[in-house]
């Protein structure tokens, strides 16, 4: 049954006195393509403000140095690229090389839609287990490869579609998506095994069986970014151990707050991405007042 709750979905386990960077998970992101770069940054920023531990991005060579020079806090892998400057092949050993030791992988974020990016991601679905977030052209590479179909078995995943992503994968209209979101968000999820975190206002989350509909947010956070931002916090909330049903609810909870409290200082009207990760660190304090209370 779905359920609205007005406070944060998931309390939070308290950070121990005597953990370090390691404690709280290694991210990894993949993203970025020639001007794309910001999607990446925005993602990986926002994995580090949720509290991961360790953050890394894997981006193609030709972006490396800009994505590098937003955020220091952040490492920074280059990925062969071709002479555009958009990812070219990885090959098997060097996919094994990005998913070692991490424990949250968000791919999508302004990476493409060519057929190497689906390979990449048909590559991570079939030699890692870590658990993946797929976002923006991963779910669109998902979608146009038919890369679910292509596999043994569902990966381990969250897809955060939008409603216009979602009618690509389902193959439904979004007409038919916005008349009955919640059944369609749980009918893929049961289907595929995954997590579905279906995006607009009142995004639904579910697993096939529970159902979480966001309170939070408002009209500024339809804005580019947004989403990346999104992708990020939840990748850090499955580094440090949530269930992935959890970890989409409690990520999608805070971004909206964090976007709630950017527009009472710079209105809705106002709002860019990068306020929310601005806002973060307030955000987080409404959850962990709750989950001390």
């Amino acid at each position: 049954m779905a359920t609205q709750d007005e406070g944060c979905p998931v309390r939070l386990p308290n950070r121990a006195v005597d953990a370090h960077k390691g404690t709280f998970g290694r991210v990894l992101v993949i993203g970025g393509s020639t001007g794309m770069s910001g999607a990446a940054c925005l993602s990986a920023t926002a994995a580090l403000r949720g509290g991961a531990g360790l953050v890394s991005v894997a981006t193609p060579k030709s972006i490396q140095a800009i994505v590098a020079s937003y955020e220091p806090s952040y490492m920074t892998i280059g990925l062969p690229c071709c002479a555009s400057g958009l990812l070219s092949d990885v090959c098997v050993d060097d996919v094994h090389r990005l998913v070692a030791d991490k424990d949250a992988i968000a791919v999508g974020p302004g990476l493409g839609q060519s057929k190497q990016v689906a390979d990449l991601v048909l590559s991570l679905f079939r030699e890692s287990d870590c658990p993946m977030i797929l976002d923006a052209d991963a779910l669109n590479v998902v979608a146009d490869y038919e890369l679910f179909g292509r596999v043994d078995s569902s990966p381990t995943c969250i897809l955060t579609p939008h409603p216009g992503e979602f009618a690509r994968l389902t193959g439904i209209s979004t007409t038919e998506i916005h008349g009955g979101r919640e059944e369609a968000a749980r009918d893929f999820a049961e289907k595929h095994g995954v997590i579905v975190v279906l995006k607009g206002a009142g995004t639904v989350v579910t697993d096939g069986d529970r159902v979480f509909i966001n309170s939070t947010g408002n009209s500024g956070m339809a804005t580019g970014g947004s989403g990346d931002v999104l992708t990020g916090i939840m990748a850090a909330q499955v580094s440090q151990g949530l269930s992935l049903f959890d970890a989409a609810s409690i990520a999608v909870w805070v971004h909206g707050k964090a976007g709630d409290l950017a527009a009472e200082e710079m209105s809705e009207r106002g709002l860019i991405a990068s306020d929310l990760l601005r806002c973060l660190g307030a955000a987080w304090g409404y959850v962990e007042g709750e989950s001390t209370g």
